[in-house]
């Protein structure tokens, strides 16, 4: 693992064909993710600052050709329209969440699809609550997983719901789809704030869903 480059920048090199780069933009410290597998990179939501993103997939020495949104929430998007017109990227978006969106989706990811980029696999979960149905991708990176979760869980609890059903249907998709199928290594990298592992968060399951949110 690299060292900080600078308190906007955080750097993993994973392995010895994938780079894992990470920006916090905005005041509201939305987490954009970069997966560089040699020239090419996918780009995880689009926030904010386009000239930063671009720049750091410059960084990387790649370009930009696939861009993932996780979810329909306008602090994940604000860039996504002119990262897309300058990179020409495809993009990837999950389908209860596409057709809100402020751009098309190229395709639309359902629950259990699978998302290949350069040869690595990203396995799509749909996880509803936060908003109509968010995207999950998890990828596995020298033998760990690595899920990026967008704003559906966090560390100490999951994203934010509106009404009790909603957040009754979060928990159980969070819990039947990433934490009853990935192991307790696996790090989460969530919309906003530091990783955690799911087995940081699986013991408090029951709490979560005791308090109601």
């Amino acid at each position: 693992m690299c060292p900080n480059i600078s308190d906007a920048f955080l750097v993993h090199y994973i392995d010895m064909r994938t780079t894992l780069d990470q920006i916090a933009v905005s005041t509201m410290d939305n987490n954009c993710y970069l997966l560089v597998r040699g020239e090419r990179a996918l780009l995880i939501d689009a926030a904010d600052a386009a000239e930063d993103l671009l720049a750091l997939a410059q960084r990387n020495n790649a370009t930009i050709t696939t861009v993932v949104t996780t979810h329909q929430h306008w602090d994940h998007v604000r860039a996504l329209e002119e990262v897309l017109e300058t990179t020409g990227a495809t993009h990837v978006a999950p389908a209860p969440d596409a057709a809100a969106l402020p751009c098309p989706a190229d395709r639309e990811l359902e629950e259990g699809d699978v998302l290949h980029f350069e040869g690595l696999e990203l396995h799509a979960h749909i996880l509803r609550g936060h908003t109509i149905g968010g995207l999950a991708l998890a990828c596995q990176i020298d033998g760990t997983w690595h899920i990026f979760v967008g704003d559906s869980l966090f560390p100490g609890g999951v994203g934010k719901t509106e009404s009790s059903d909603d957040f009754e249907q979060l928990m159980d998709d969070v819990t039947s789809r990433i934490f009853e199928r990935y192991p307790d290594d696996a790090i989460v990298h969530p919309g906003h704030g530091k990783p955690t592992t799911l087995g940081k968060e699986r013991p408090h399951l029951d709490e979560w869903r005791t308090r109601g949110w």
